[in-house]
């Protein structure tokens, strides 16, 4: 995101003060929604018609949830099969919901890309094309600026939608649930056996010693499990988009003055 942020500074000449600024906003938004995406209950979407909230309708946005599928759901695995079977299509309706779009990310989206971005089943994907494409059609301003610096730009947008799937692989693709329960079953079993090998020798100090290796394995075990799915409050995402947001839009200002030069002649 940063790299991207910085040759769009570069080359603003060609692409223009107001382009540039609606490229840093969707960039700006692009962490936020993938993390959505990837954990979609961290975003605050509250159901049309629930009673206990009153929905500001000049403030709020209308969508649905953005979820990235697991492989390991049954419901989803079923639909595909049948299509690929029958060649129907019977998805399941998806709940309309509303937020603010006075929050983030969605106060961070230009114009009409606002309402565009929440009607997209990818969100994060929908926001590297918009951008793919507001690169795209830069004009030519020769030699300063062609067909090789503008790919180079398309390109810095293509790093950031294959991380959309990376993340996606690290987020789907699940430790086999027979592989889990027998790597548990057989730490249990051990470790039952293990006071029968040790109380020869240790006596009264078998019990200590049988828990203190007991939660080392038990805690190697359960931090294995959370490291399957990082995203899944290993990682602090909200700090990651935050900076990412200020080093983009907020520092914009001070960040800029490294894009000015002296002029030749003069003492730095």
């Amino acid at each position: 995101s940063r790299d991207l942020s910085r040759m769009v500074k570069l080359y603003e000449f060609a692409i223009g003060t107001s382009k540039c600024r609606r490229i840093n906003k969707l960039l700006a938004s692009f962490p936020y929604l993938l993390r959505h995406r990837i954990r979609p209950s961290l975003m605050q979407l509250r159901r049309i018609d629930d009673p206990s909230v009153v929905r500001d309708p000049e403030n709020s946005l209308l969508l649905y949830p953005d979820v990235s599928i697991r492989d390991t759901d049954p419901d989803v695995a079923a639909l595909a099969y049948d299509e690929e079977e029958t060649g129907s299509s019977r998805r399941k309706s998806r709940e309309l919901c509303w937020v603010d779009k006075r929050t983030l990310p969605w106060k961070l989206l230009p114009g009409k890309a606002l309402e565009l971005c929440a009607r997209a089943q990818n969100r994060p994907l929908w926001v590297c094309d918009r951008m793919a494409k507001e690169l795209a059609v830069v004009d030519d301003i020769s030699p300063k600026f062609t067909n090789r610096e503008r790919m180079t730009l398309i390109g810095y947008v293509d790093k950031l939608s294959r991380s959309i799937g990376a993340c996606e692989r690290i987020h789907q693709t699940v430790v086999p649930l027979n592989y889990a329960r027998h790597a548990l079953r057989s730490l249990t079993v051990w470790l039952w056996t293990l006071p029968f090998a040790l109380v020869k020798d240790l006596g009264l100090l078998t019990g200590p010693v049988v828990a203190i290796v007991s939660w080392i394995l038990y805690g190697v075990y359960e931090i294995g499990t959370r490291i399957e799915d990082p995203f899944q409050g290993t990682l602090r995402l909200s700090i990651y988009c935050d900076a990412i947001r200020r080093d983009v839009l907020a520092d914009a200002i001070v960040r800029d003055t490294a894009f000015e030069l002296e002029d030749d002649g003069k003492p730095l």
